[in-house]
């Protein structure tokens, strides 16, 4: 168990946190008030099915004996039993529904199995909205009024049966032989008596008859009793009318309890003549009478009696007490009612009251006589007729100031958390208006319930217009399709955090809002923020650090070409002029650093082209297995001996379609890589495999679809990334190398080169545990061809057949008719489409049609299509240094069409021309 206010209170172990938060949020500081406090406390929540319990306090454990895990969860209906009053029960929810409160007493049952009275008060807490939030019910044993009520029931019966006896008294005192009589002759002093008295005296009943000194008569008399016997004897004797006295008989060593009446007559001289009277045996009555007193004082509960029209009243020990009274058998009633508080009527009415028969209850405040401490007693009694006339009022009285004490802790705990909750309402409701925030309640399915006024200040929206609405009416059509997917997870009961999507305002502009909602029963809390300002200062930072990549990106580029065309044009430069001089011997080297200059331009655009998808891939089947166990030397001699390498692939590989010139670069360039990150040495691992991936794999991808790949894995086995720099290793220009020793584009480069080919790629890394890059290539459906073909084909010499090129360059013109006519080729040239048309539209042959692709006016694609329309079988080889529409080849290129991307050496261009010729001529 949890503490929440002290050891007082107490909820289930992981149970109802959340309604608890919310009670709180609602009740404040007045929970831990109520929970401290020494009354029975249950919270229950009317939102949830069956109105569980959520909050129990200490004393309610003490009260039940039900521990809190025990209780939480349960409707209160546990506590009941077959005895428990139906027709109580259905009053006690009618109050409850109609004004939200209701308090009842009902018979409940103990852990234990024992009964009790409890007198339930039930109170409605309510929210924002005024829907009811939580039911809070203060629960008090008051069984001793119930036991006290049933002792006063019978200790009325009591008292009726001892009026009785005492009325059958009088009867019978005043009917002769009713009982023992005697007749004291006074002037002969003796006394004489009848057998039923001679038995209560023990005395020999013929002797009693004949006569006996009075001396007899008082010896029989308890000694406590004799003195006090005797002196009301002689006030008889002198002149009382009636004698009445109550005594005790020790005669024969029996105690019993006799009731005397007489009277004395007098002779012709006024003088005592006859003393003469009844004996009663009242000894029952009495023990009736001492059970009474003693279940008065243990149950402290006082009883009195009072007889309409007289100025006293029959009262118990237990009733002097109660009141700060002297004990005393009777009462005037002005005394009883003098410690009545003025404020509240007299417990007797007296002479002057009237009442009907029948049972009578009060609750009334006394000033004790003894100390004028206040206190609260209740009066539980019944008027019946008496049997000389008038009404008698037998009753009880007992203590009820701890139950009224209790019961005005609870009104004021009650009054303050309603001021609590009003105040908390009032707060909820200032927020609810005030606040700049989008707030609103929708059910399960987002339609709205209410909405704040925020809504209307910012999208001009009121409560009126969106009340009933879904809010899919309000989203962006692009941000639709997530919206709806985070309003599923609501109704399953996922919180959202930090969702983005834009919203339609009353005029047809769109703004971002930031999102949190939170599912509870069935609504949704949401609470939407304005982030438009945000977006707009993103979207510039990002244009602003675009702008600085193509700073750094253009002052690199400078740098570096400048290098490269140092190396060209000195390269040149000096073989021209050793020509010039006519020392040729040793121009080769001039040469040689020439053409790796041109070769390193040519691999840097290639590089930058990858990196920005726009490279012209020769995408045709390869078997990726194979073309990783060619690189194995190569990968061997980069790694280093410190380094194993392994290399696999699944039986039944599936060939992928990709460039195998930039697959083998990208293998290659995660090899270097895992090799940096692995300087003390490790393993590296190369596998291929058959892979399916579904749509939810693919979310980050741009172009790869759901379906069959050929997946190329590299695993190290090195020093791994942390989280913040896994984030960041596609993007271009960044790198964990020192200065000068990194680009930062070579995995943008891989992804670029991937995405290109409709792949995906994915990486996981853990510090120092390793890194694994998964490159997907699509699965391609057809054979490999026989590349021993191609091979075979011999691309050098040709047979005179007709080429026609077109390039709008004069260099790259020159340089591709001069390979032709080299080849053995016939060479057309032209240097647009445009120049090429009528040559195209003659009747001229041609075998191949060699164009630019970026040309001016009619661009080589175009022209390609109308040279189609005339001549369709023309086999068509392009050449582009770059352009957007032919780097995706599948689009661009149709039947019996190739393109080679520039820079390209002269053997690539004459392998690449009679590999087409070829294929026309064995067609």
């Amino acid at each position: 168990m949890t503490d929440l206010a002290g050891p007082a209170t107490r909820h289930r172990e992981g149970g109802a946190s959340a309604d608890l938060d919310a009670l709180r949020a609602l009740a404040g500081p007045m929970l831990d008030a109520l929970a401290g406090a020494g009354v029975a406390l249950t919270v229950t929540d009317p939102r949830q099915p069956d109105d569980p319990i959520v909050f129990v306090n200490g004393a309610f454990e003490v009260l039940t004996g039900y521990e809190a895990r025990e209780a939480v969860g349960r409707n209160c209906r546990f506590l009941q039993t077959t005895q428990t009053d139906a027709a109580t029960l259905a009053k006690l929810t009618a109050d409850l529904v109609s004004s939200g409160a209701a308090s009842a007493d009902l018979l409940n049952q103990r852990r234990d199995g024992a009964l009790f009275w409890n007198r339930i008060s039930i109170t409605t807490l309510r929210d924002a909205s005024g829907s009811p939030a939580f039911r809070l019910a203060t629960q008090v044993d008051v069984s001793v009024e119930y036991q006290d009520a049933a002792v006063g029931d019978q200790l009325g019966v009591n008292q009726r049966r001892l009026i009785e006896a005492k009325e059958r008294l009088r009867l019978a005192q005043r009917v002769a032989g009713a009982a023992g009589a005697w007749e004291w002759d006074i002037p002969s002093g003796r006394l004489i008596a009848d057998a039923r008295f001679a038995d209560l005296y023990r005395l020999d009943p013929v002797e009693a008859a004949e006569g006996l000194p009075t001396s007899a008569f008082f010896e029989g008399v308890h000694p406590s009793d004799r003195m006090r016997l005797k002196i009301a004897i002689a006030g008889a004797l002198n002149g009382a009318e009636v004698f009445s006295r109550e005594y005790r008989l020790i005669s024969g060593g029996e105690l019993r309890w006799v009731s005397a009446r007489g009277r004395t007559y007098l002779d012709d001289a006024e003088a005592p003549a006859r003393f003469t009277g009844v004996l009663v045996d009242i000894t029952e009555q009495k023990k009736v009478e001492e059970r009474l007193r003693i279940a008065q004082t243990a149950g402290g509960v006082g009883s009195f009696e009072y007889l309409s029209g007289f100025g006293t009243a029959e009262v118990s020990e237990a009733f002097c007490r109660l009141l700060g009274l002297q004990p005393a058998s009777s009462l005037p009633v002005r005394t009883i009612n003098s410690v009545v508080h003025p404020d509240d009527p007299p417990l007797i009415a007296g002479r002057d009251g009237h009442h009907e028969v029948g049972p009578a209850f009060q609750e009334f405040r006394i000033r004790r006589a003894d100390t004028g401490e206040e206190r609260w007693l209740a009066a539980r009694g019944e008027y019946q007729p008496a049997a000389a006339g008038g009404l008698s009022f037998i009753g009880v009285v007992y203590d009820v100031t701890a139950t009224k004490e209790t019961e005005a802790r609870l009104r004021a705990l009650t009054q303050a958390l309603e001021v609590r909750v009003e105040t908390s309402t009032q707060e909820l409701d200032r927020v609810w208006k005030l606040s700049r925030d989008l707030l609103s309640i929708t059910d399960t399915n987002c339609v709205y319930r209410a909405v704040n006024p925020a809504w209307e200040k910012l999208l001009g929206y009121s409560a009126v217009d969106l009340v009933g609405t879904a809010m899919g009416q309000l989203v962006h059509p692009d941000d639709l399709a997530q919206a709806l997917e985070k309003a599923a997870g609501l109704r399953h009961g996922e919180p959202l955090a930090d969702f983005d999507c834009r919203v339609r305002t009353r005029d047809g502009d769109y703004r971002w809002i930031n999102w949190t909602a939170l599912p509870e029963g069935d609504a949704v809390y949401a609470v939407g923020r304005d982030i438009t300002q945000r977006k707009l200062l993103e979207d510039q930072l990002r244009q602003s650090q675009k702008m600085e990549a193509v700073g750094q990106l253009t002052g690199g580029l400078a740098h570096d070409f400048n290098n490269m065309l140092t190396g060209i044009m000195g390269g040149v430069d000096m073989v021209r002029r050793r020509i010039a001089e006519g020392r040729i011997a040793d121009i080769d080297r001039f040469l040689e650093a020439a053409m790796q200059s041109g070769q390193r331009a040519a691999a840097l655009t290639h590089r930058l082209l990858a990196f920005s998808r726009r490279q012209t891939l020769d995408s045709r089947p390869l078997d990726v297995g194979a073309l990783a166990e060619s690189m194995g030397d190569l990968l061997l001699r980069t790694l280093g001996e410190q380094i194993q390498l392994r290399i696999a692939a699944d039986q039944d590989l599936w060939p992928a379609l990709a460039d195998d010139n930039q697959l083998e670069s990208a293998i290659l360039n995660l090899a270097i890589n895992a090799r940096d990150a692995m300087p003390t040495g490790g393993r590296l691992t190369i596998s291929s495999h058959n892979v399916t991936l579904p749509a939810e794999a693919l979310v980050h991808s741009d172009r790869a679809e759901p379906g069959d790949y050929v997946e190329v894995r590299v695993s190290d086995t090195g020093s791994g990334m942390p989280p913040d720099v896994l984030e960041k290793v596609f993007d271009p220009f960044f790198t964990t190398k020192p200065l000068g020793q990194g680009t930062g584009l070579g995995l943008s480069m891989i992804y670029g080169f991937v995405q290109q080919s409709r792949g995906h790629v994915r990486i996981e890394s853990r510090q120092g545990l390793g890194t694994t890059i998964h490159l997907y290539l699509p699965r391609h459906r057809g054979e490999i061809a026989d590349q021993a073909t191609n091979d075979a084909m011999n691309a050098g010499a040709g047979s005179g057949e007709t080429v026609l090129v077109i390039e709008d360059d004069p260099s790259v013109r020159l340089l591709v008719v001069q390979v032709l006519e080299e080849l053995g080729y016939q060479a057309i040239e032209t240097e647009s489409g445009r120049d090429a048309m009528p040559i195209l539209q003659s009747n001229r042959h041609i075998d191949l049609l060699i164009s630019d692709v970026g040309l001016p006016g009619l661009n080589g694609r175009q022209l390609a299509d109308i040279a189609r329309e005339r001549r369709p079988d023309l086999p068509i080889l392009f050449m582009t240094g770059y352009a957007e529409q032919a780097a995706d080849q599948s689009a661009f290129l149709a039947a019996r069409m190739e393109i080679i991307a520039k820079p390209f050496a002269i053997a690539d261009l004459a392998h690449r021309i009679g590999a087409i010729l070829h294929k026309r001529g064995g067609s």
